[in-house]
């Protein structure tokens, strides 16, 4: 197992016991260096039926947090749950004959459900969003109307909330609707960022480009691979190994306050984790 001298978070990761590669890819992480992971519920009706209540989400929580707590038995620090909704969900439910406000009462109700698991100490933050792709603007609407839920979840239960949104570098307008809620908007986290991110904390993908204007930019970062762990798409997104060698890559090239920066300090001030702390 490698030792990188620091704790190595990856902060978007997604593990599917049932049809992708699951505590292997976990594995993967941690012989590399990796040592904390932030594991993402998948969208809900990749493990199960079409949600229709937020009961219905319930399966998808319950497995990813089985899934964590199987994962945190296979690294030097541990994993943590992030739980909601994505924010696709609401095309789907569209294309199944549901109007934009009954599709985002829907989400609204799985994310209930999530918070139930973040109030009590079960998850770190709370998935939300809106699509990024074009839709209609009742569409987007009802989407903006989701993530503000999110956002009053979110300080209700004093946990973080992730985004998936689209391709930007402006969340301001994002960060003033968290701010209303009581969520302050360094611990809205836009996942999938570029290297730098008006509003909100950026959750960088891994690719050097990006890391070396984040580590430039000297702002709270955080680093991920959005590893979809599917068998069908063995090279979506990033593999496992990505971050461990991305941080690897950083130090070798002088970035250590950067990498302190994204494993150390941004973690504790978005989501409360000591990586340190939680070191075997």
């Amino acid at each position: 197992m490698r030792e990188l001298g620091t704790p190595v978070l990856d902060n978007h990761m997604h593990l599917d016991p049932e049809h992708g590669r699951g505590i292997e890819a976990v594995k993967d992480f941690s012989r590399s260096g990796g040592t904390h992971l932030l594991v993402v519920n998948k969208p809900s009706w990749h493990l199960g039926d079409l949600p229709s209540e937020g009961e219905d989400f319930r399966y998808v929580f319950e497995t990813t947090i089985d899934v964590v707590n199987a994962a945190t038995e296979e690294l030097r620090g541990r994993a943590w749950p992030v739980l909601g909704v994505h924010p696709g969900l609401v095309s789907q439910l569209v294309d199944a004959g549901y109007d934009a406000d009954e599709a985002a009462a829907v989400m609204k109700a799985g994310l209930d459900t999530a918070a139930e698991y973040a109030a009590e100490g079960e998850a770190v933050a709370l998935k939300s969003g809106r699509p990024h792709y074009d839709v209609s603007e009742d569409v987007w609407e009802a989407s903006n109307d989701v993530m503000r839920h999110a956002f009053a979840l979110g300080a209700e239960t004093g946990v973080a909330v992730q985004l998936h949104t689209e391709a930007t570098e402006d969340l301001t307008e994002v960060a003033e609707w968290a701010e209303d809620a009581g969520l302050e908007p360094e611990r809205v986290v836009k996942h999938y960022a570029e290297g730098e991110l008006a509003g909100v904390t950026p959750s960088v993908m891994s690719e050097k480009d990006r890391l070396e204007r984040a580590a430039e930019a000297g702002a709270p970062f955080l680093m991920e691979t959005d590893f979809v762990d599917d068998a069908d798409r063995p090279g979506m997104v990033m593999g496992p190994k990505t971050v461990p060698r991305r941080v690897n890559w950083l130090l070798e090239n002088g970035y250590e306050d950067a990498v302190r920066n994204a494993h150390v300090e941004t973690p504790e001030a978005v989501y409360g984790i000591d990586t340190p702390g939680s070191l075997g």
